[in-house]
């Protein structure tokens, strides 16, 4: 059976809109997220429900995913109740803020797909070691900016530089450890300003050279820029599929040569994800 790759664009949909879900469906995008959370307001998010459940069965295309409303928010029952109605593959938790939420959520849902969202609150960044569970139904995690800072009372995220302050370049690292050491995909955060494409190939490329598999998407002029980065380039996957060759040619070896340089089990492991990631 072929195991179909991560999804490298995660694009967030208000699920209370059918002209922007319209757009959302005929996009590029790998995975859909349908947001009843912050982009719903309270006396929208019966409608959107009602929207999700009348959408027509998905058929190809991008993967469907629906976040809900955090845990304990009281919308949580009905935001379930879609599971059953309408045609997701997978959960998205907000506010998350230790691996005991996912099984807790997991405990309702059975072993669907859950990415959970785990720096959106100032308790979050001390539990991402938690989410290491062999149980656990967690597939990825993110993280976000926005609610963090609401959550911190920042007046903003950027330094002087125009770079990430040093709280939220944490966040983002440490969710990349996370997950990589709970072995889920790392998906890198939204890049708000969806006017400036140039800002957003250079995070999106520095995101996939650093680990990142995946990342979150808010408008659909975005996909196309998240799609390359994350795709290896045609020299990436010769390199890898050279690396894997050796390796499975000699396999007591530790260090070998190829095209000049020497390569040891690590680069086999980075030569391996980057095999299971190209389309």
């Amino acid at each position: 059976m072929t195991v179909a790759p991560p999804p490298r664009s995660w694009l967030f949909v208000p699920a209370d809109s059918e002209k922007k879900i319209a757009k959302a469906l005929a996009s590029e995008a790998d995975a859909l997220i349908f947001d009843l959370e912050d982009s719903v307001v309270s006396d929208r998010k019966a409608a959107a429900r009602e929207i999700l459940k009348n959408l027509p069965a998905r058929s190809g295309g991008p993967r469907w995913w629906v976040r809900i409303n955090p845990l304990g928010s009281g919308e949580l029952k009905a935001d379930l109740k879609l599971l059953a109605s309408a045609d997701m593959c997978g959960i998205v938790l907000p506010k998350a803020e230790s691996g005991a939420d996912v099984i807790q959520l997991a405990h309702r849902t059975g072993n669907v797909p859950i990415h959970a969202i785990v720096t959106e609150t100032a308790a979050s960044l001390f539990g991402l070691l938690s989410y290491r569970d062999a149980k656990s139904p967690l597939a990825a995690m993110s993280w976000g900016a926005e609610d963090l800072s609401a959550a911190l009372g920042a007046s903003g995220k950027y330094g002087s530089d125009g770079e990430l302050a040093f709280t939220y370049k944490l966040a983002r690292s440490l969710t990349l450890a996370a997950a990589v050491a709970a072995g889920v995909q790392p998906v890198d955060g939204v890049f708000a300003d969806f006017r400036d494409p140039e800002g957003l190939e250079r995070e999106a490329r520095a995101g996939a050279s650093e680990g990142f598999t995946g990342k979150l998407a808010i408008h659909p002029g975005q996909v196309a820029a998240i799609n390359a980065a994350f795709t290896p380039s045609e020299f990436e996957l010769a390199h890898a599929r050279a690396v894997v060759a050796a390796f499975e040619a000699d396999p007591a070896a530790g260090v070998l040569s190829i095209a000049g340089r020497m390569v040891d089990r690590p680069h086999l492991i980075q030569a391996q994800g980057v095999i299971a990631r190209a389309r």
